[in-house]
């Protein structure tokens, strides 16, 4: 099975996905655009990606792609997996911390670790990928300009690590998705489920979807608006902890709430457990 991620080895996504797919073929792509086109093209059976950071929040670039608008194809989630963040500084050897000048990552990496950048006086400057900076830093000679990426990823490229935990809040995670080509599934353990909503444009009608949602039994762990497509249209994704299998998911979404113009469901999956995370 070929399994797809953005970004190249040692990043936090072929991270996910080799814990996902220990066995699988896994291919990097360059972009989040180039990622869902394998997806969508067969080039990969599966797909791994980020859509939230427990400190900077949604990855909207992949958020936006989901319902699959572009594409015009069915992506659905079948699995979501937690990665614990800890961003290492890394440098050519005989480098020095006080010595560095400027920080490559990943915008999302650089986003989570602002304020330490910015206590040393350092320029962000932002990379397709966190292993991809690493490369370019070894590639290149500057002693004074460094990498922010996971902490193996600079041993491929014979840097070396010169801080340790570079980041703006402790317990930082990512929460990655699997995604494939064709509708939902749910299977008897899955309890989990993320669905975008388009309102009726109505007074109150997404106060009214919510609230029905509550009372038919479904957790709502997250909500965020996007943009719909049309000037100053939006829609909003939501996930719903719910009771386990078909059963539990068509106790809260079968019918739609009544104040709902659209119910796309995005899949169906097991809760990852946050608290296993945190404790490692």
């Amino acid at each position: 099975m070929r399994i797809g991620f953005q970004g190249e080895p040692h990043s936090y996504s072929f991270q996910a996905a080799t814990e996902l797919f220990p066995q699988g073929e896994k291919v990097g792509l360059p972009s989040f655009a180039a990622a869902f086109d394998a997806l969508e093209h067969g080039d990969v059976d599966r797909l791994v990606v980020p859509v939230e950071n427990s400190t900077t929040g949604s990855v909207l670039p992949v958020l936006d792609r989901l319902p699959g608008d572009a594409s015009h194809v069915r992506f659905s989630i079948l699995a979501e997996h937690l990665v614990e963040v800890r961003h290492t500084l890394h440098g050519l050897p005989g480098a020095k911390v006080e010595d560095i000048r400027e920080v490559r990552s990943h915008p999302q990496a650089l986003a989570q670790a602002e304020y330490a950048l910015l206590d040393m006086g350092v320029e962000a400057v932002p990379s397709h990928d966190t292993a991809g900076a690493v490369r370019q830093v070894a590639e290149g000679s500057d002693p004074t300009i460094a990498a922010l990426a996971p902490p193996r990823a600079g041993e491929a490229h014979g840097l070396v690590v010169l801080r340790d935990n570079v980041l703006d809040r402790d317990h930082n995670t990512t929460r990655f998705v699997v995604l494939h080509v064709g509708e939902p599934e749910v299977n008897d353990t899955d309890d989990k489920t993320t669905i975008v909503v388009t309102g009726s444009h109505t007074p109150g009608s997404l106060a009214l979807i919510l609230a029905e949602l509550g009372l038919r039994g479904a957790n709502l762990t997250r909500i965020e608006s996007r943009p719909a497509g049309v000037a100053w249209n939006y829609r909003f994704f939501i996930d719903l902890v719910h009771e386990p299998g078909a059963a539990g998911l068509k106790r809260v979404l079968d019918p739609p709430p009544a104040n709902a113009a659209a119910v796309l469901n995005l899949g169906s999956y097991r809760a990852a457990d946050r608290q296993a995370v945190r404790s490692t």
